[in-house]
């Protein structure tokens, strides 16, 4: 985890685990895992994150997750790449 603030808001983590429920259930494992080990650790800076990546298509988002695409434009930030590094390990 970086240094930024924790994010302590329950119901904005339980709003985020809610969103992150997609029609894939390859995302969904995933995205259970990285709760399972990551909800209660995450800081604001990784909630952002995860909400920008859950506005991409689930075939979109499925690709970064499985490493068949790397983050590109407005996603190629280093936050970005440590939260999908998180998901991929988690």
């Amino acid at each position: 985890m970086d240094g930024s603030s924790h994010q302590s808001d329950p119901l904005r983590r339980a709003r985020l685990r809610w969103r992150a429920r997609r029609g894939l259930l390859e995302n969904d494992l995933i995205f259970e895992r990285f709760f399972s080990r990551y909800e209660h650790d995450l800081s604001d800076a990784d909630v952002g994150v995860l909400t920008r990546l859950l506005e991409l298509s689930d075939n979109d988002l499925m690709d970064l997750l499985l490493a068949r695409k790397e983050p590109e434009g407005d996603l190629a930030d280093p936050d970005v790449r440590r939260v999908l590094d998180m998901l991929r390990t988690a």
